[in-house]
Parts: C-alpha cells; structure tokens; sequence
C-alpha cells in the first residue's frame, strides 16, 4: 500500500518540538492543509494552549476525528538513536518524539480526509476535527475548553474518533470503546506527636487509620460490568514521620486513586470513603480531585464500522476494550453520541526511541478512509 503524503505529513510534524502545551507549528501546517479542500479552521486559544476546531459541511452526521499536537518531553537526547524530534527511518520503523502518541494519526486523519473529499466533494454530514496542544499537560485549557464552547452554540457530535495509540499487538487489534474514570484522594490523619516510650501521651496516626485501611483495601466497590473491570481502589504513596526511630509522627498522609467503572459514581465513592473512615473513627482532612469521568461507547454502529474497516484494511479481528488511562475522551463525550480511540500501536510511547512501524501508516490512514465513507455516505453533485 503506497502512501507517501500520510508518511511525510507525520514527518513534518515529529519535526515540530511541540512539548505540551507548545503547539510549535503543528495546527498551523494542519489548518492550511485543511482549508486548502474547503475546511472552516477556527482558532480556540485558551491561555497558552491552541485549539483548532475545523468543519467541513453544516448537517448531521458530523463525523470528528480528534486529538493531540502536544508531546512528552524528549528525556536525554543522547540515549535516542537519531535525534526525537528529526524523524528517521530505520528498520522498517519511523522514529520520533511522537510518531505513535500521536501524530502519525493526525497525519492520516488528514490525508484521510484529504483523498475522501476529493472522491466525494459533496459528501453527506459533515467531517470535523478538533486539535489540540494540552492533552499530554494539564488539559485545562484543551480539548475540554472547546467542548464548552461547543455546547454553548449547540453544536453536536454524532461520530468521533480519537487517534490515542490503541493496537497491542498488530494495528487494529484492540479498538477504545470507553475509559475508566479517574478519582484521587489526598487523606491527611491527624494524631498527636510524642515520644515514642510514652504512647499513652501520643497519638499514633498510623494505627487509627490501619483498620480503615484494610476496610478500604478489602471492599468490593462493584462488580465491573461487560465492558469494565471491577473499580479499583489503591494506594499511591503513604508517608509519616520525622525520620526519627523514637518518635510517634503527628500526621500520616494517603494518597489513593479510584479507577472506577460506569457501575460507580465520584459521589457515590466518595460517601462510602467518608463513612469508612468516619466509622472507624479517623481524625481527618480529604481532599479530592477527579480528573476524569468514566465514559462507554456500548457496541453499535461506530463499534461496528471500525471493526469492518480494520478487517477489510488489516485483516484483523478488532477488539473493543476500555483498559488504560484517561484521554480527551472524557471531555469529549459530552457532545459526542458515539465515541471511539483508535491509533497506532501504544508499545513504545512515552519511551526513548517512540516509533511506528512504516507498513502501518497508509494502513492506518486507509482504515479512517472507509470508516468516513461508510458513516457519511456520498452525494451526487
């Protein structure tokens, strides 16, 4: 399969040092490309974040494809093979600080789209993307600001597809149907310090909170369900004392994480965390932060769409899972009834030498190819 414009499209743009949130030129050499088969490019900048918002047409079905020109900083430049951020092939590889997290699909979101307009200039619905350069950072001014301001104008997805690196094993393999949500606790135990020969004058935080603890370690929070393992409760780190062997602490801090199913709620976590601790009698203060909520595509046309394409473009059984951290598809799905990640293979993001195998690109740009020819099905002039 000979695809040079996805290949050089996702050079140009591993050639942009763009370490989140600096978008370097990326969205720039995106929006020209884009306008240039008649996308409206809007610029949505939020503090030192830029957003893109492109649409082409102005009728349901809107398909969007989505995701991020932020990378991970480098690490140690001298520990790479050929410098992160001037691509290179070797070994049947493209080579970059993100090739596969994630501007290898960008690259073929585009020349997707690029080659579908030209077949189909008046194509149904409508094709949208939305890029951002705060996925990798905070994402407080990303992905999550524009879709604020897409619901403030009423403005709906029916079909998305987030390019996050998804494939195992071969491309295609395993298809994001959904993410588990996010929820941490910053527990402070309050106790009183003393020394260590005279208990009865101290109050160790460790041991009022070591019952609690093992209630919380043991509980079932749910049962999971089809698409999601059972939420998960764990430690993180736990920290007290003054480094002193003869010295009951003051304080014990926790920190913990909920990875949590579509089966539990924040709300609903946090209550049963403060009732474990209120019943065991902890003297305490929490803090809270969700950074994301769990979200589900259930299997259905969208699921069902990219399945096909992978088999036909691939040759491989897609598997829809909702393993691994969060994405923007947490903000996303807000607006989007469908929602779906799909990308190259997630085996070396991250890492020094993040690569993608060659044969995968125009497989890849391909597959989004036929997924929008089957959701937005093509026009007479």
């Amino acid at each position: 399969m000979n695809d040079t414009a996805s290949l050089n499209l996702a050079k140009q743009l591993i050639a942009q040092a763009s370490v989140t949130p600096d978008d370097k030129n990326c969205q720039q050499i995106l929006a020209e490309r884009l306008q240039n088969i008649g996308f409206t490019v809007e610029e949505m900048h939020f503090g030192n974040t830029k957003n893109i918002w492109a649409r082409r047409g102005g009728s349901a079905p809107v398909l969007c494809f989505a995701g991020h020109t932020d990378v991970v900083p480098a690490g140690p430049a001298e520990l790479w093979h050929s410098p992160p951020f001037e691509p290179a092939e070797r070994d049947g590889r493209l080579f970059g600080r993100g090739a596969a997290d994630m501007k290898t699909s960008i690259a073929c979101f585009v020349t997707a789209c690029e080659r579908f307009v030209a077949a189909n200039p008046n194509h149904a619905g409508s094709i949208a993307l939305l890029i951002t350069s705060d996925e990798e950072g905070d994402a407080f001014d990303g992905t999550t600001k524009v879709v604020d301001t897409l619901k403030a104008r009423g403005e709906r997805i029916d079909y998305c597809i987030v390019g996050e690196p998804t494939a195992v094993n071969v491309l295609g393999d395993t298809i994001k149907n959904g993410r588990r949500g996010s929820l941490s606790g910053n527990l402070t135990v309050k106790g009183k310090q003393g020394h260590i020969a005279y208990p009865h004058l101290a109050v160790n935080p460790v041991h009022t909170f070591a019952p609690a603890l093992a209630e919380l370690a043991a509980t079932e929070w749910d049962a999971g369900n089809e698409y999601f393992p059972p939420t998960g409760f764990q430690i993180s780190n736990i920290n007290g004392g003054t480094g002193a062997t003869n010295v009951i602490p003051g304080t014990l801090n926790v920190k913990f994480n909920f990875r949590f199913s579509t089966e539990s709620t924040e709300e609903g976590l946090k209550q049963r965390v403060h009732a474990v601790l209120d019943k065991h009698g902890v003297d305490y203060g929490l803090e809270w932060m969700c950074s994301g909520q769990p979200f589900l595509t259930e299997a259905g046309k969208l699921t069902d769409t990219a399945r096909r394409a992978i088999a036909e473009v691939c040759g491989v059984e897609a598997e829809l899972s909702t393993s691994g951290g969060t994405s923007d598809g947490r903000f996303i799905k807000a607006v989007a009834d469908e929602l779906i990640e799909l990308g190259p293979s997630n085996a070396t993001i991250h890492q020094i030498n993040e690569n993608v195998l060659l044969e995968d690109i125009p497989k890849l740009s391909a597959v989004y190819e036929r997924m929008m020819a089957d959701l937005l099905h093509s026009e007479s002039a």
